[in-house]
């Protein structure tokens, strides 16, 4: 894209200016973010954007990339995309990178997470099928673009797009050759680019993966079921805790990969990201805060029990009993502490109420009428209480806007897990991709710009208490393909004109609300 599309790099761009939305200084004292700034975080935080591959790279046909299983599940399935899109093009970050890393740059940001696209440097997903070294070059040509532009790469090794060809061999993640081959694909990375990167991600989001994949079939590969009257392809009692068993292991191989053949030369650290809403009892009976519990340790304990003890939450093991794998001893203690960081992805919370009774079980046992990860917890979400919505709601029907939850789940991993060093990999919110509204209009995000400055908030309200948090990662930088709603909804701080072949970049309020925030005199 040239330079003159670019709208918020040029010298005479709107994001110089304040933002269109302010608070007063009376709002300002009553929420404590008078003076709120960069200078309120800790030396050396690290503020950053976050973005994933398949929403954003485009050419999947380009550069010797092969298809991965999103590909497929967007060209074979349309109608689980909201909106019948695909990522074929995303948002043309293969070709447009230098222009969006001067938007990083200008923005006032230290660092940039990004994914790697597996099936683009390993067509085949293995390394007896060839390394792709055009996919080879992007990356690195990427990675060295944000270093002469002083911005740290966070990179994420697997954010959901598995190679197509190892879905077919052996089922991908549903089989433990998975791990093997996981770990050639790692090793080729730390030794293209692990000069130069410091930061690695093994997994984003393993909860998600399973339950969107292998539970209610919205996401790639599309196994599950999301309703009753759809045919069930796999099984969901078992199929989600076989592959978050297989990405545990993968994740814990590569670590240990990485420390014994890496580490000490590259003088680099290595995490996995984690996703967990924040679970609220319903009332203050012992039998909702129980099942709050339970919810938590169904979606955050699941991953963060393993990796800190080295065997699933006892609520699981009690639940799902065989349909759960057991850890060899060897595994358990290759998982074991597999991590010199976690990331944390934060987006809302939920009310949580006890269903274990036989009749709101039966009611609850959802859609599919199977037992299931997303069923086992015995739980029941809600996002009102006594008719009072827990916050605002954004355009994603799961997403309601609830900060107090973020410095919840933050105090609960460090009083639960031993207080481990974290980075938040995502927090952001998105609104609807609305065609009636101009362009102006659309860049009016004032959800967005409080949704940020009030998590930020509570976040330094964490760390002032002790949580021991070294970076915030918005997502995401640009409006982008939203998995299965497709291009419907927008996350994104820079709004990305889809009617414009070039994909024109927009600055939101937000983005120029964050940059003032970023200002190293503010």
């Amino acid at each position: 894209m040239e330079a003159a599309n670019l709208i918020i790099s040029s010298s005479s761009s709107p994001i110089n200016a304040k933002p269109v939305m302010e608070m007063t200084q009376e709002e300002e004292a009553k929420h404590g973010l008078a003076g709120f700034g960069r200078a309120c975080f800790p030396d050396n935080f690290i503020f950053g954007t976050a973005s994933a591959a398949y929403q954003y790279e485009g050419a999947a046909n380009e550069g010797g990339r092969g298809p991965s299983i999103w590909d497929t599940f967007t060209h074979q399935r349309p109608g689980k995309i909201s909106d019948g899109s695909n990522a074929d093009v995303g948002i043309d970050f293969y070709h447009q990178f230098k222009d969006d890393v001067k938007i990083i740059k200008k923005m006032g940001l230290d660092a940039f997470r990004f994914s790697i696209s597996w099936s683009r440097v390993l067509p085949s997903g293995k390394l007896s099928g060839g390394v792709n070294k055009e996919g080879i070059k992007f990356y690195s040509n990427l990675i060295d673009e944000l270093l002469a532009n002083g911005l740290k790469p966070f990179v994420t090794l697997f954010h959901w797009d598995l190679p197509q060809a190892l879905e077919d061999e052996y089922g991908g993640f549903l089989s433990s050759q998975i791990v093997s081959d996981f770990c050639d694909y790692a090793e080729l990375c730390f030794w293209e680019f692990g000069d130069k990167v410091k930061h690695w991600i093994t997994l984003n989001e393993p909860v998600t993966f399973s339950q969107n994949g292998y539970v209610t079939g919205i996401h790639a590969p599309g196994r599950g079921s999301s309703s009753s009257s759809e045919p069930m392809n796999g099984d969901p009692a078992t199929e989600p805790y076989l592959v978050s068993h297989n990405l545990l292991l993968a994740h814990a191989a590569a670590v240990q990969l990485y420390k014994q053949k890496f580490q000490e030369c590259q003088k680099g650290v290595i995490g996995i990201t984690l996703l967990s809403h924040w679970m609220v009892p319903h009332s203050d009976s012992s039998s909702d805060r129980n099942a709050a519990q339970r919810a938590l340790d169904f979606m955050f304990g699941w991953y963060m029990e393993p990796l800190t003890r080295g065997d699933y939450p006892g609520s699981m093991r009690k639940i799902v009993r065989n349909r759960l794998p057991e850890f060899t001893e060897t595994e358990s203690e290759m998982v074991k502490g597999s991590f010199d960081f976690i990331g944390i992805n934060y987006y809302t919370a939920n009310y949580v109420a006890d269903a274990s009774s036989s009749s709101s079980l039966a009611s609850h046992y959802s859609t599919t009428g199977k037992l299931s990860s997303v069923t086992d917890p015995m739980v029941h979400y809600s996002t009102e209480q006594n008719g009072v919505s827990i916050g605002p709601k954004a355009n994603s029907y799961w997403l309601h806007v609830h900060p107090q939850g973020f410095y919840d789940l933050l105090v609960y991993t460090k009083e639960k897990y031993n207080n481990p060093l974290i980075y938040i990999t995502e927090n952001g919110v998105d609104e609807l991709n609305d065609e009636k509204l101009t362009i102006k209009e659309a860049r009016a995000d004032k959800l967005r710009l409080s949704y940020h400055l009030h998590h930020l908030r509570y976040l330094l309200d964490a760390i002032r208490d002790g949580v021991n948090v070294k970076g915030y990662f918005q997502w995401s930088l640009l409006d982008n393909f939203e998995w299965n709603e497709g291009f419907s909804s927008r996350f994104g701080m820079i709004y990305v004109d889809y009617k414009d072949r070039s994909l024109t970049r927009y600055p939101k309020e937000s983005a120029l609300w964050f940059m003032n925030f970023l200002k190293k005199d503010a």
